[in-house]
């Protein structure tokens, strides 16, 4: 009986394609890793400002890019969802 329990537990761990709604809690998760790429970001160009060390700062001021680049894709990405909800109806 425990191998028929692992296949149903298994098959409803699959998701063919992603929910249409961001649920509160993904959306307060996508809002943390927005504010610890923000930060990052701006740590990371703090100290590409004052270092000395030419080869230290090219890498800061890489990290600082990276994160700017997931910070802009996590905030792209919230805006597809935004633009593609349905306004609900029955709803003013």
């Amino acid at each position: 009986m425990q191998p028929q329990n692992m296949n149903m537990q298994n098959q409803q761990g699959v998701m063919p394609e992603p929910p249409g709604v961001i649920s509160t809690k993904d959306s307060m998760y996508l809002t943390d890793m927005m504010s610890w790429n923000l930060l990052s970001m701006k740590k990371a160009h703090f100290f590409a400002e004052h270092c000395q060390d030419p080869e230290i700062k090219a890498l800061m001021e890489k990290c600082g890019q990276m994160h700017q680049r997931h910070y802009t894709k996590i905030l792209n990405h919230m805006n597809v969802h935004l633009q593609n909800q349905q306004p609900l109806s029955g709803m003013q």
